[in-house]
């Protein structure tokens, strides 16, 4: 096997343990059941998706994606007992995947991720902390949040994702002419 071969296997599907809007900027993230995923948007609801886009491809920040098994651990770095995912404000909270993995490595292949029964996702890159972030979990928590503050996504497919939804492989794309090395 090369490792192109290997990067497109995943040894589970993940599930959707939280979902998370952020209504405005400034304002407390709220935790719901279900939202609707929009194309070139994001989740409706969440202040990403008011953001008017005219005349421009889509964002590879439509979606935000945390690592649910990262919780305990962050928390532990950021000296706290427990770390509610609304603090992060990352709209997915993800269990059972290596999120990074989620991502090729190869430039020529696309991976696509069925989030439910619907919506069709592409992993695009890590999301970094932020200061914001830093001043809501306190003093480290910047540090103890890089290489584990999540990933980015583009929807390539909307409608509605609901908590506990599966995460699964879609599709495996191979992009003509990107192909390196």
């Amino acid at each position: 096997m090369t490792l192109r071969d290997l990067s497109q296997q995943f040894a589970s599907e993940g599930r959707i343990e939280a979902i998370i809007l952020r209504p405005a900027h400034g304002e407390p993230a709220v935790i719901v059941d279900e939202a609707r995923a929009e194309q070139g948007r994001g989740l409706l609801g969440d202040r990403r998706a008011n953001v008017v886009r005219s005349g421009r491809q889509s964002s590879k920040r439509e979606l935000t994606l945390f690592q649910a098994e990262h919780l305990p651990i962050v928390a532990d770095w950021c000296g706290l007992a427990e770390l509610e995912p609304s603090r992060l404000r990352r709209n997915l909270v993800v269990s059972g995947l290596n999120l990074i993995g989620m991502r090729s490595p190869f430039p020529d292949v696309m991976l696509e991720w069925a989030v439910g029964e619907e919506v069709i996702i592409q992993v695009t890159g890590p999301c970094d902390p932020c200061s914001k972030m830093a001043a809501e979990l306190g003093v480290g928590s910047y540090n103890a949040l890089r290489g584990h503050c999540g990933m980015t996504a583009r929807i390539l497919s909307g409608g509605l994702i609901r908590v506990g939804d599966r995460v699964r492989l879609n599709a495996i794309q191979h992009v003509e002419g990107r192909r390196l090395g």
